[in-house]
């Protein structure tokens, strides 16, 4: 099933049998697969000597620390996003897991869509996701540089001339459109190209023309000579290099040839000595072509065997959510979002400065899966693992979202003054989340008054039925503070909507004092006292899309966006929060977990908080 297929959104299942942290991995085929390699010794000769290169710099080498070797090769021509989450997680973790490396690497084989931008992004979300590359098993190197398939090109380069030499490559001449229709299609065979007759000599002279930069971009191409009558249309001779004239990020104007993705990606895990190649299913047809030049290239010496193997696993769909880079950067520069780390995107960017933490997605990872079928993931999958990691370490605080002001009119006469004010307290943590032996994080403290600010949903002149929080006449707990009895309605627009709420304070029931409890109370309430309390602004984010698979079909995923999908209120929030560094995590008593955003909060001065997730699911409920 492929991303823009219709389905009907599910729970995943499989999150109820995840393992928790300790336990044995849930085993899946591609742990499987490395296990029975380990065990029968299929790369237990290879030898590595301490960069990438072909057979005459490896055999040189010592043998293998690493047990296997993974990759991460992204193509640096945009941001990464949550299904490139889910790799990474695979791909370094299998390898932490079986005593192997991982490495990163830009397939930087296209140079007009490729930007050092999107190399910095990448580095950075992989090392901010907690993964190194490049050292020795065991032993993190964050000063490593990623390989770049760029570096790779003269070897490249040779190893078209030893398939040219080898007849087993030809320069075509045809236009695409004719090389199109002469390759068939699943019904058809396809007809060979009048150049395919060529001799090597003829052959190599053309390639080196075109890297001489002789001929015109789409002029002619390289291709390799395999099977025009193939059932798998990636055999009928594709092509491997096409001329293209384009400055490369890192190989400047050397090169006005460059090799196409399913020749480079072979060329280049070979070269790294990459044991398992491990990407998603769409490149499941390209694995025969992929097998087959690395058979040819190690008859020819470039390589030693065994090669690497190519295994396929399912990519990440997930409900109310595009991946298309294509549709990502449609939504960013038409402004439908506020850039590339927009909290709503699915980028990495967007989901750290959303809140989200490297522990939720490697837990999301683990729970989802790796398997050889496409499904659907719901979206609750997601925001569950967040709220699984953030339970026992989100500080509490209170916060008023939508205030309205409660004024205890006997307080002068409770206190002696209008303007006193006492100090209450209250855990950062409750009392489970603290692991047992570890002294709990200090108490958040904070002041109540005459003045308070509450939830305006927390009062009712007349309340519906089973209504709890203040009406006229009802007793609650201001929560850590004093119990109230609720006396009704204070101040009111010309519109009848009330701007303030009045109550008595009943003395000697302050939380944590003798005779606290002498007063039953109905209900608890959140509030932030109008004396300490800092006003901030909270981003409310919800789904991007209201859809659940906004671009399935001949949709238009535009017009499934969600026009709830941000409100900004003017809030006030508790001092402890005030005073958040940006990034720091919370949950708002009674509203879910939050974040100081990373760019815009001030801690002390600009208050900025984004919604991460509610306290439970409630998405179309």
């Amino acid at each position: 099933m492929s991303s823009n297929t219709p389905a009907t959104p599910h729970k995943n299942n499989h999150a109820a049998n995840a393992s928790a942290e300790g336990e044995p991995k849930v085993s899946n085929f591609l742990r499987q697969i490395i296990e029975k390699d380990i065990a029968q010794g299929t790369y237990a000769e290879r030898r590595w000597a301490g960069v990438p290169g072909g057979a005459d710099v490896q055999g040189k080498g010592q043998p293998d620390p690493a047990k296997i070797r993974t990759r991460f090769p992204p193509e640096p021509n945009g941001y990464l996003h949550i299904g490139h989450a889910k790799s990474i997680c695979i791909n370094f973790g299998l390898a932490e897991e079986y005593g192997g490396v991982c490495h990163l690497r830009f397939d930087d084989t296209n140079p007009e869509k490729e930007d050092t931008e999107y190399v910095n992004s990448i580095i950075d979300a992989v090392k901010w996701l907690g993964f190194s590359w490049n050292g020795e098993p065991g032993k993190a190197n964050p000063d490593a540089l990623p390989y770049q398939a760029s570096d790779y090109f003269d070897f490249m380069y040779e190893c078209a001339l030893y398939l040219i030499g080898a007849g087993l490559a030809y320069v075509d001449e045809q236009t695409s459109e004719e090389m199109r229709i002469n390759r068939g299609d699943f019904n058809t065979p396809g007809k060979a190209s009048p150049f395919r007759s060529r001799t090597p000599a003829e052959n190599l002279t053309r390639f080196q023309e075109m890297r001489d930069g002789q001929h015109e971009d789409g002029s002619m191409v390289l291709r390799a000579k395999i099977d025009m009558a193939s059932p798998n249309i990636n055999l009928r001779d594709p092509a491997i290099y096409r001329v293209r004239r384009a400055t490369h990020h890192n190989t400047g104007d050397k090169w006005c040839i460059y090799p196409m993705y399913t020749f480079a990606h072979p060329i280049e895990d070979a070269l790294e000595q990459i044991t398992h190649s491990l990407c998603t299913l769409e490149f499941e047809d390209q694995r025969p072509f992929y097998d087959w030049l690395l058979e040819k290239l190690c008859e020819g010496g470039l390589f030693a065997s065994p090669p690497p193997r190519q295994y396929e696993f399912a990519r990440l769909n997930l409900t109310y959510v595009i991946t298309s880079k294509r549709k990502l950067a449609q939504l960013v520069y038409d402004h439908k979002v506020n850039g590339w780390d927009d909290p709503r995107l699915p980028t990495i960017v967007g989901l750290r400065r959303r809140g989200y933490t490297p522990e939720s997605l490697k837990l999301f990872a683990e729970r989802i899966g790796v398997t050889k079928s496409d499904s659907w993931i719901d979206y609750s999958t997601l925001e569950g693992c967040l709220r699984e990691d953030l339970e026992n370490k989100a500080h509490r605080g209170m916060a008023v979202l939508d205030p309205v002001k409660l004024v205890l009119t006997n307080w002068a006469e409770v206190f002696g003054s209008d303007d006193h004010t006492e100090t209450c307290e209250q855990p950062a943590l409750p009392h489970s989340a603290v692991p047992e032996g570890s002294e709990p994080p200090p108490a958040r403290q904070f002041k109540i008054g005459k003045e308070v600010w509450i939830e305006r949903e927390d009062f009712e002149e007349v309340p519906p039925k089973g209504y709890k929080r203040l009406f006229p006449g009802n007793v609650v707990r201001l929560k850590g503070g004093y119990v109230i009895e609720c006396t009704g309605a204070g101040a009111k627009t010309a519109e009848g909507k009330v701007i303030e709420v009045h109550a008595k304070v009943i003395p000697n029931t302050k939380s944590g004092t003798p005779g606290a409890d002498s007063v039953k109370a109905k209900a608890a309430i959140t509030w932030v006292g109008v004396s300490d309390g800092v006003q901030a602004e909270v981003r409310l984010y919800d789904r991007l899309f209201s859809d659940a698979n906004p671009d399935a079909g001949d949709k238009d995923f535009i017009e499934a966006l969600n026009p709830d999908s941000l409100k900004v209120v003017t809030a006030f929030v508790e001092p402890s929060l005030a005073l958040a560094q940006p990034d720091q995590k919370f949950q708002f008593e009674r509203f879910g977990y939050f974040v100081a955003d990373r760019v815009d909060h001030v801690a002390g001065s600009k208050p900025v908080f984004n919604r991460v997730a509610g306290l439970k699911d409630s998405w179309g409920k």
